[in-house]
């Protein structure tokens, strides 16, 4: 495994990013994000990894890698793993987990764009853009990122794209409205400018073919967000980003508040705070 993590932001292409708070508020986010929330995905990356046999052979470029824990997996498996992101704090703590302690001839870690993250020695040929919560500018920057990332992958390889499964069977997808309420109390933004994802029927496939890729099947994976009490449960979806826009005009306490009260419906008799939700994936292929 030669791990290579890069911070990304292509031109004018909206990149996977969120607005940085403040440098503690960053850390201990950051923090929280790796430690607690991150591993609800697990269900959903495993899923496509078994789905596409990532293993020996494989050179997989994470999009919005985060702190890595996906990366991390793959290469479990044996795969070649890279990885960009905008969140230099969460890029460090992806370095902590990727490069091999006493061993750096086997990591290669670089700042710069896109290209900088593909395997010097051979083309990608796996894509993976997993994260639907986490910090997303705009579908039009997600669309350029993934375009960008299949001109390094050679043709036919595979894209994978994350997302929330329907509503109905998402409980998180209430508590998370408490986001777009208290950052838009007047309902006067557009959609998709407070941290929305694709998540109906068809709008991944809609993401892939605007960015010249081809769909090649799907899948659904529950992925329950369980915490061991409500305050772990809103640090842990405060780390997400989704609430970034609602801290900003809406004070901590009173976002932490309405956050905890959105979880009580969810909050089990031993103290436990446990939300079913099911996510999708889709497999799509370079041209």
């Amino acid at each position: 495994m030669s791990p290579t993590l890069v911070r990304h932001q292509l031109p004018h292409s909206g990149s996977i990013r969120c607005d940085d708070p403040p440098a503690p508020d960053r850390s201990r986010r950051t923090r929280d994000w790796a430690e607690i929330q991150e591993r609800m995905l697990i269900p959903l990356y495993e899923a496509a990894y078994d789905r596409l046999g990532i293993g020996p052979g494989t050179r997989l470029l994470g999009l919005g890698c985060g702190s890595g824990l996906a990366l991390l997996l793959a290469a479990a498996r044996g795969a070649q793993v890279s990885g960009v992101d905008a969140d230099e704090s969460r890029l460090e703590l992806a370095r902590e987990r990727l490069t091999p302690e006493g061993r750096p001839e086997h990591t290669r870690l670089v700042r710069g764009g896109l290209e900088a993250a593909a395997p010097g020695d051979a083309a990608l040929n796996v894509v993976t853009a997993f994260h639907p919560v986490g910090c997303v500018s705009t579908v039009e920057g997600l669309t350029a990122s993934l375009t960008a990332a299949a001109g390094l992958a050679e043709r036919g390889s595979a894209v994978v794209l994350g997302g929330w499964g329907p509503v109905e069977r998402c409980a998180t997808a209430g508590v998370l409205g408490v986001a777009q309420r208290l950052a838009d109390p007047r309902g006067d933004c557009a959609a998709g400018s407070v941290g929305e994802w694709p998540s109906g029927r068809d709008d991944l496939e809609e993401l892939a073919d605007r960015a010249g890729l081809r769909p090649d099947g799907s899948g659904r994976v529950a992925c329950p967000f369980g915490y061991a009490d409500p305050a772990s449960a809103v640090r842990g979806l405060l780390s997400t980003g989704l609430f970034d826009a609602a801290l900003e005009v809406t004070e901590e306490r009173q976002v932490e508040k309405e956050l905890a009260e959105a979880l009580h419906p969810y909050q089990r008799a031993d103290g436990t705070v446990w939300m079913p939700n099911v996510f999708r994936y889709l497999i799509a292929r370079t041209r």
